[in-house]
């Protein structure tokens, strides 16, 4: 699993140029558009850009969940009373 921080990170990356080759079709945007889906495509363990996203999502999603909590240890008032 990579790291969420860098996964979102890249997820944001990955916005910008799509939104930057859409607004001004050039070959650096296109080309960066490319390198992005790759690396996003290299994380998540995918072959397809959209495969990528919602793989990612789904890697986010799961992080975000809170940790099962550890088995409590009886405090003093839990523990019978001898008589």
């Amino acid at each position: 699993m990579p790291d969420p921080k860098t996964l979102r990170t890249l997820l944001a990356r990955f916005a910008d140029a799509r939104i930057a080759h859409t607004q001004q079709s050039r070959p650096g945007t296109e080309e960066e558009l490319r390198d992005l889906a790759y690396t996003l495509c290299v994380m998540t363990g995918t072959r397809e850009v959209r495969e990528a996203l919602a793989t990612a999502d789904h890697m986010l999603a799961r992080a975000e969940l809170p940790a099962a909590p550890a088995a409590a240890e009886p405090s003093r008032e839990d523990l019978p009373m001898a008589a």
